[in-house]
């Protein structure tokens, strides 16, 4: 019998968090801090963070380590394949730090991370949540011919809010590369955070932009900061004004929209799939 296969058996683990340290994995969920990484462990279920866990931006709402990017790991992508195997999941998502630094931008390691999945679980869903590939096509078209399932990416906040919270990104770029994935035919699906600062009417702003270009899915969340030394929580919002932007959205015909305090992009992301 396999060794490695004899000292990970879910039931003789002390906990989820161990199973993937002993697979050698990282997931968004320990590396963001996530309020719901103990629910979705206990559910044994995560999300898998790709190509190290050091990112080349330093946006300030996010708990991702900003150091030397790490030499990119040519086994990660197969490790994953198996561990959704030997899981049996449904479904998967697999996101990454971004990486400016390669010369695809990483979407090369996104392509082979999906291939490895189908070849081994053919019949599992994969969402990917990718960076904007500073909004190359090319790049981009090399993870969408890979066939994902769901092909996301995130706006996070507000245009005018970008420069203080998401420094290096763009969010007309990041629009773009939803449109480009739309217009290829993949279901798109892009999250949000509200409490950086931003007003009523630029969120509901946002949603429209969200709407013109088409995207399928949209998550809506509270933004928690996680720690002292981040971007800090501005505002807390209500359960009822969570459901009141639900609503807009629902209204404009965004076609699913979950929104609330806890809820973050990939925060059981199969619920959200049609």
């Amino acid at each position: 019998m396999d060794q490695t296969k004899k000292k990970i058996k879910l039931a003789d683990l002390v906990s989820f968090k161990k199973y993937f340290e002993l697979k050698r994995l990282n997931t968004v969920c320990q590396s963001t801090k996530c309020p719901n990484v103990g629910e979705c462990f206990k559910k044994k279920t995560a999300t898998f963070l790709i190509l190290g866990k050091n990112c080349t931006r330093k946006c300030d709402f996010c708990s991702v380590w900003k150091h030397k990017p790490e030499f990119v790991d040519a086994t990660e992508p197969y490790r994953i394949a198996n561990t959704i195997k030997e899981l049996n999941l449904s479904y998967s998502v697999i996101t990454s730090v971004t990486r400016d630094d390669l010369p695809d931008y990483g979407a090369g390691h996104f392509a082979k991370t999906i291939s490895a999945i189908r070849a081994v679980l053919p019949e599992t869903k994969i969402e990917v949540l990718v960076p904007d590939f500073l909004g190359n096509t090319k790049f981009i078209d090399i993870v969408l011919i890979s066939k994902p399932d769901v092909f996301s990416h995130n706006l996070e906040t507000v245009p005018v809010l970008y420069g203080k919270v998401r420094k290096g990104s763009d969010y007309g770029r990041s629009l773009f590369v939803l449109e480009h994935a739309k217009s290829a035919g993949f279901k798109t699906k892009t999250g949000i955070m509200m409490g950086l600062g931003e007003t009523k009417e630029q969120v509901f702003e946002m949603i429209k932009d969200i709407k013109s270009v088409n995207v399928d899915i949209l998550t809506v969340g509270q933004y928690l900061s996680p720690t002292k030394g981040h971007y800090c929580v501005k505002k807390e919002y209500s359960k009822e004004e969570f459901e009141a932007i639900r609503s807009f959205a629902v209204a404009i015909g965004i076609k699913r929209v979950v929104s609330g305090r806890y809820v973050r992009s990939s925060y059981m992301a199969e619920n959200a799939y049609f």
